[in-house]
């Protein structure tokens, strides 16, 4: 069976981290709407016929978002493909460092100026990235790394799952490519870019605790207390970029991932998994199935840790 070769080294070692970073931003920034109660596993039917399930995930590293139960395993493991946002291969993690770089003959200083650049190097410090390479960094690049606390084993939960499902001879597939997941961000102007990296530099010291905070709701289950972490976040951004982030980031990205499932969905036996902030909402993964035609059913507690 022809498999994607998938990164095993340490997510640590890729420069900048960035798909990492991309992904984990996404949950961070993104706002949830009306999903107090809301399960994160998903079984996925229609007309009486079980064709899959759907996963809302937390990009995180934290040890118990990567501990399963073993009924959730077999789900996964028995499936016939396994659909992520991106699927983390080599030739996808270099071309995401390539144009998470400036353009020849600019850096990072010139583009935002001395004083805001040396405000960046000093966070960037933190996450071991050299000045030289700091320099080269594109402004949503840089806000992006501060967004997330810094790596430690590079294996945040959709890898792991990935891991597991191409160890079980489960196809494993991407739900978008490397140019439509970021075409927002680089779409965004500079004033738009420059508001959020500011906002990033500004809460770079408690990123650590914002994201152990929303994994511990995550796990509680309590989807509106993270919903209202999430909009404090974001309420402080520029409401420009704000709005971009969320029509661009978020509405139009649930609609593409929703039409690249679907096939995958009426073939059966797919296990689809996403960042847990693309289910919700009237603009998200569940009722956009619902609004499809799809009987969706809570499917247990995936993680070994109760909540």
């Amino acid at each position: 069976m022809n498999r994607p070769k998938i990164a095993t080294r340490s997510w640590s070692n890729v420069p900048m981290a960035g798909l990492r970073l991309l992904l984990a931003w996404m949950l961070l920034a993104a706002p949830l709407a009306n999903a107090a109660g809301t399960p994160v596993f998903w079984s996925v039917a229609r007309d009486g016929e079980h064709l899959g399930y759907l996963l809302g995930t937390i990009h995180s590293e934290d040890a118990r978002v990567l501990e399963y139960a073993r009924p959730f395993l077999d789900s996964l493991t028995g499936s016939r493909v396994f659909a992520m946002e991106l699927v983390p291969d080599l030739p996808t993690l270099a071309a995401l460092a390539e144009r998470m770089q400036l353009p020849e003959g600019q850096d990072l200083e010139q583009v935002v100026g001395p004083l805001r650049f040396a405000a960046v190097q000093e966070a960037l410090a933190s996450y071991g990235v050299p000045a030289a390479q700091a320099q080269r960094m594109q402004p949503w690049a840089a806000m992006m790394t501060l967004s997330v606390p810094p790596p430690k084993t590079g294996l945040f939960m959709d890898f792991s799952l990935s891991l597991r499902a191409s160890g079980a001879g489960v196809r494993v597939i991407g739900l978008e490519t490397l140019d439509e997941q970021l075409s927002f961000l680089e779409g965004m102007n500079l004033d738009q870019q420059l508001a959020m990296l500011d906002h990033a530099i500004e809460e770079s010291g408690r990123t650590q605790q914002v994201h152990d905070e929303l994994v511990d709701i995550y796990l509680a289950g309590d989807l509106q207390v993270l919903h209202d972490h999430a909009m404090e976040q974001l309420l402080e951004v520029d409401e420009a970029a704000r709005e971009t982030f969320l029509q661009q980031g978020i509405v139009l990205r649930n609609r593409r991932m929703l039409e690249a499932a679907e096939p995958h969905l009426q073939g059966g036996g797919a296990f689809i998994a996403v960042g847990s902030l693309h289910l919700t909402g009237e603009t998200g993964l569940l009722k956009l199935l619902s609004d499809s035609g799809y009987d969706l059913e809570p499917a247990g507690w995936p993680f070994i840790a109760k909540p």
